[in-house]
């Protein structure tokens, strides 16, 4: 499935993306607030390729491949199936920060998943010190619905939802 945004091409990823995908994955400058997230072997891009393929083949919706009209790919973002929610994320080159294509990705992702299931919350959840994720899941109309310590590394978490979650969404974003 493809589709397109104001300024953005969105497409299924494919094995063809692996290197580009790579190269935005692997950046240092893409993973400051989470250092250990960098890929350091492509086998790593090509492994959440796969896992986003399964999700677009189960669920007819998942991450996308972000590319600027003309075929340049910047990142991948979207919406994606959590079994009690939608996860709403995104990763851009730095080079492609700042210019608001995470929020409009985001909101792509967010209309598409409203459209495939809309009793699933949407959801996104980040470490407090990354400002810029928490911005853009304001700009989203998000609202804060947890904070507290992160299960799996060190820091605090912040769970934003476009409504309140139950005892068991929550949970279920918290592991």
């Amino acid at each position: 499935m493809s589709t397109r945004t104001e300024r953005l091409v969105l497409e299924r990823p494919t094995a063809a993306h692996a290197d580009a995908l790579f190269a935005i994955s692997s950046d240092p400058r893409v993973w400051t607030h989470l250092p250990s997230g960098r890929h350091t072997d492509v086998a790593q891009t090509r492994a959440d390729i796969e896992r986003w393929q399964r999700s677009w083949d189960l669920i007819g919706l998942g991450t996308w491949t972000v590319s600027l009209p003309g075929g340049s790919v910047i990142g991948y973002g979207g919406c994606s199936h959590q079994g009690a929610y939608w996860n709403i994320g995104y990763r851009l080159s730095p080079e492609h920060q700042g210019r608001g294509y995470a929020t409009e990705v985001a909101l792509a992702g967010m209309e598409h998943a409203r459209e495939a299931d809309p009793s699933l919350p949407r959801v996104a959840y980040l470490l407090e010190h990354n400002a810029a994720s928490g911005r853009v899941a304001r700009r989203l109309g998000l609202e804060l619905a947890w904070r507290g310590p992160d299960a799996s590394v060190p820091g605090v978490r912040l769970v934003y939802a476009d409504r309140p979650l139950t005892p068991e969404q929550l949970s279920a974003v918290q592991h």
